[in-house]
């Protein structure tokens, strides 16, 4: 037993310098990093200081066992002292090995079932990760948390707060002017021009334009286009009596007088405009009638008439030919461009303004209308439900992926750092427990065979 006693300090003292913090301080018990947060530099800190005192008591035991062992035949007393500081010892040994072996070999030597978090890293990091899988990333679980924060009527007070939708304006101004950063200009007018080429020039024209044309016609509203144009060939031929007659003298021979001509001219003015009047007053003119009948057929033709959907096809290829089209996309990007950066540059612009005022409304209607706020609870709930079940093994698989990568000593560092602190309080109770059980077991020794 002498020998024994006079070994256990330099066993205690012999595992604290092996250990990292020991020689280091807190800062090796963080990991590999040269950087430490003052949260983990302050539970180095506490971890060492109860590290230290639940060395204190095992020291403390074994001098006092040292003297009470010493002098119990001269005061037979002290042999309850020596009792109870030996169970002391024991059970400070017995708890420090128990702590020691989940986070490294106790004093080097490689005992089976020690050193338990480095060598089964993997296997926690996988089981961690499982048990978050199951018991948090569970649909009924997220759908219940949320169905008690009412994410709907919480956003919407903020939506509808003094300085929401200008915060809603700025991050989505931001948006936009990173989303045109990153995007190329010649990358997007190549989709436009691609859009416009498969959905402008691609499908043939005459028979949508015939069909949309046809539609017209039969509900008769190009008769207002064609009264347009009689009103315009009347007031023409009104204000341009000279221009009519000095176009009957210049195809008349050179031999007719131009008295004659004169009256020619006037003659065909005359009846011209009287030809005009009677087609604006007669709603059933036989010139209006003809036009129906031109129109109705060419509305037949483009759609039924190969020869006249070809010459379509060719007004179309004379209208957007290549150049045309890669100019139009370019246009429209750049004006859509040049518009939208204008408007989100200037908080005060049109489209700003009837944005907040989009938000702020919104806002208001997700915490005035129970019923909209329920279905947009309902939605989240659900969306957030999808992405449980389709993504919840990749989710928790962060945990275990991210422990593996870990190094095996960093790791049973970072976990000591988190939990050693409570764990020391297993080796101080030990202490005083194995005191109290080896003083009781003394005693009811002594009195049974005293």
């Amino acid at each position: 037993m002498q020998v024994n006693s006079e070994q256990i300090p330099t066993a205690e003292q012999s595992r604290a310098a092996n250990e990292p913090e020991a020689r280091t301080g807190g800062a090796a018990a963080v990991g590999h990093s040269a950087d430490v947060s003052a949260s983990d530099a302050a539970k180095a800190g506490a971890l060492r200081r109860m590290k230290s005192l639940a060395l204190a008591l095992l020291l403390g035991m074994a001098v006092v066992f040292t003297v009470a062992f010493a002098l119990q035949k001269q005061y037979p007393w002290l042999e309850y002292v020596r009792a109870a500081a030996e169970g002391g010892m024991v059970g400070a040994l017995a708890d420090w090995f128990a702590v020691t072996a989940l986070f490294k070999y106790p004093m080097g030597l490689k005992i089976p079932h020690t050193a338990i978090i480095p060598r089964r890293k993997d296997q926690i990091g996988a089981s961690l990760s499982d048990f978050v899988e199951s018991n948090f990333l569970s649909e009924q679980v997220v759908k219940d948390k949320l169905a008690s924060v009412d994410i709907a009527r919480k956003a919407g007070e903020w939506l509808r707060s003094p300085g929401g939708p200008e915060r809603v304006a700025k991050e989505g101004s931001a948006l936009i002017r990173g989303a045109f950063t990153v995007l190329n200009d010649d990358d997007v007018q190549a989709v436009i021009e691609g859009m416009v080429r498969k959905h402008v020039l691609t499908p043939p024209w005459g028979p949508p334009v015939g069909r949309m044309a046809e539609r017209v016609f039969a509900e008769g509203h190009h008769h207002r286009l064609v009264d347009l144009l009689v009103d315009r060939a009347a007031d023409w031929v009104a204000d341009n009596h000279s221009t009519v007659n000095r176009l009957v003298s210049d195809r008349s021979p050179l031999w007719v007088p131009s008295f004659l001509d004169d009256m020619v001219g006037d003659k065909v003015h005359t009846e011209l405009s009287k030809f005009i009047r009677a087609v604006q007053a007669d709603p059933d003119h036989q010139v209006r009638l003809s036009i129906d009948t031109y129109l109705t057929e060419l509305a037949y033709d483009l759609q039924h008439d190969p020869a006249m959907i070809a010459r379509a096809e060719g007004i179309k290829a004379q209208i957007l030919g290549d150049p045309e089209v890669r100019e139009l996309a370019s246009r429209t990007w750049g004006t859509i461009k040049n518009a939208l950066l204008t408007a989100v540059d200037d908080p005060d612009s049109e489209l700003s303004l009837r944005f907040k005022t989009a938000v702020r409304d919104f806002g208001t209607r997700l915490v005035d209308d129970a019923e909209l706020a329920g279905k947009v609870n309902a939605w989240i709930g659900d969306a957030a439900g999808y992405l449980v079940n389709t993504y919840r093994s990749d989710i928790a698989g962060v945990i275990s992926d991210t422990v593996a990568r870990w190094d095996a000593e960093e790791t049973s560092q970072k976990i000591e750092l988190q939990v050693g602190k409570d764990l020391q309080y297993i080796r101080i109770n030990g202490t005083v427990v194995g005191a109290l059980a080896g003083l009781a077991i003394f005693t009811m020794a002594h009195l049974v065979f005293g």
